[in-house]
């Protein structure tokens, strides 16, 4: 079993659809995939920050499934756990949504495996999955592949957190994200739960860039990662464009290698928004 953590809302849906596809049209295995979706409500908040649905993680499953029969797709409710560690802590309004940090409850979610590929859903795969993640870390917390960016302005092995292969074991032996969620508690931090990882670091494997390429996209990326990137032309400036925003990856980046997924993705979309309407009607 191939297993995969996201984190999020509603708001989540259309990268993980389209990060699973992806995942699915790229990777040459039988082996079956578990996804597990961390969520919560806390619109105390924000009133959008509710959980991501029961309705919507049965429509992921069954897309997983219609690709193979034993996929499936696990929504894992962590708002009691949160309220416990993290409410009202310094990071809660960090530059990103208080969702980023539930993946530091890894440890302390029951029965979660020993090997865990954390992925945020804003990427999708270029090549076969399998090229990650069997990827040995044996020894080590967790490996990653350096931020475009921090590795030239913060240090030159800053990690990008957007794809973290956990090895959980040893990082319950070393009490990783025990440490990290006392910096959360504690300190305000930068970037939040990516600063907490890497500050609670023991030992982490340093990947290629390939493995979470957050700028460019060649033949040997495995990894696409659409987050915030500057751009030089007409003026410099910076956009964070998503995979699922098909005319700008199209427009901006002329990406077309990524069609097959994301055409799919727009059916998928469209067929289950036509499903919610006509459920709603009959009510």
């Amino acid at each position: 079993m191939i297993n995969i953590l996201f984190s999020g809302n509603s708001k989540v849906v259309d990268g993980v659809i389209t990060c699973m596809l992806s995942i699915f049209k790229r990777s040459d295995t039988k082996e079956a995939f578990r996804f597990y979706i961390y969520t919560m409500d806390i619109t105390r908040i924000k009133p959008e920050y509710t959980s991501i649905t029961k309705e919507e993680v049965a429509y992921l499953d069954s897309i997983a499934k219609s690709y193979n029969s034993d996929n499936e797709v696990i929504r894992v409710d962590v708002t009691d756990i949160y309220e416990k560690e993290f409410a009202y802590c310094p990071n809660e309004m960090a530059y990103c949504s208080p969702y980023t940090l539930l993946r530091l409850f890894a440890d302390i979610v029951p029965d979660m495996p020993d090997k865990l590929l954390y992925l945020d859903i804003d990427l999708l795969f270029n090549r076969d999955i399998r090229l990650l993640y069997d990827i040995d870390v044996e020894g080590y917390e967790y490996a990653a592949a350096r931020d475009h960016y921090g590795k030239y302005l913060i240090n030159p092995n800053y990690v990008n957190a957007g794809v973290l292969l956990f090895n959980l074991k040893e990082m319950k032996k070393t009490g990783l994200l025990v440490k990290a969620r006392e910096l959360i508690k504690t300190k305000k931090l930068t970037f939040a739960d990516q600063s907490a990882i890497i500050r609670s670091t023991t030992k982490k494997k340093m990947l290629p860039q390939k493995f979470n390429d957050q700028k460019f996209l060649w033949k040997s990326t495995v990894v696409r990662h659409f987050s915030k990137r500057l751009f030089y032309l007409p003026y410099p400036h910076t956009d964070n464009i998503k995979q699922w925003m098909v005319s700008k990856v199209h427009k901006t980046f002329r990406y077309y290698q990524f069609d097959d997924i994301l055409y799919e993705y727009i059916y998928l979309k469209k067929k289950f928004e036509n499903e919610v309407k006509s459920q709603e009607m009959d009510l």
